[in-house]
């Protein structure tokens, strides 16, 4: 007699632990900057030149036609709000800081090439350290990951388990 086979799950139990999408789609993720309704097809963003069309912001010469609103970035950037701070500290930060902010705008370059919201907001200098505020998620861990595979040290990422923000910190002594 033969055994019957287990029937498979149907599609949605068989990916119900699979991530799909990134973690700023996650509904319980809150992300003041997030779009509740899609842009009019040919926006372009009056701070930045990205322009929204097929459904994502990209850098494309605007149509004659199209309308003006700012991308999320620019929102962010004009309310001084990073979704993303990458923190350095140690003594090993002085003498090679600008291999390190150059390592960082590097990084920034290649990723707003393929995505205009992911920037970096802004670099500031407290007493002994070095703060990197972004516009997104995906920046400042990369950013971390490379200074770690660059020069080592010690590298923590934290995300915000209620909000679309990251905070990555990394050290090195002498």
């Amino acid at each position: 007699m033969k055994k019957a086979k287990p029937s498979k799950p149907s599609g949605e139990a068989r990916h119900r632990h699979r991530r799909r999408f990134g973690r700023s789609q996650d509904p319980q993720v809150e992300d003041p900057y997030r779009q509740q309704a899609k842009p009019r097809e040919a926006t372009l963003c009056p701070g930045c030149g990205a322009v929204y069309q097929a459904g994502r912001w990209r850098w494309a010469e605007p149509p004659a036609s199209a309308h003006e609103a700012f991308c999320p970035a620019c929102h962010r950037i004009k309310d001084n709000f990073p979704a993303g701070v990458v923190t350095l500290a140690g003594d090993f930060l002085a003498p090679h800081r600008a291999e390190i902010v150059n390592l960082a705008r590097n990084l920034e370059e290649q990723e707003k090439a393929e995505h205009p919201l992911h920037r970096i907001m802004a670099i500031e200098e407290p007493a002994g350290g070095l703060v990197i505020n972004t516009t997104d998620i995906h920046l400042p861990r990369r950013i971390g990951e490379a200074l770690h595979n660059a020069y080592r040290g010690d590298l923590d990422f934290h995300y915000d388990e209620a909000g679309y923000f990251i905070r990555v910190n990394w050290k090195r002594g002498a």
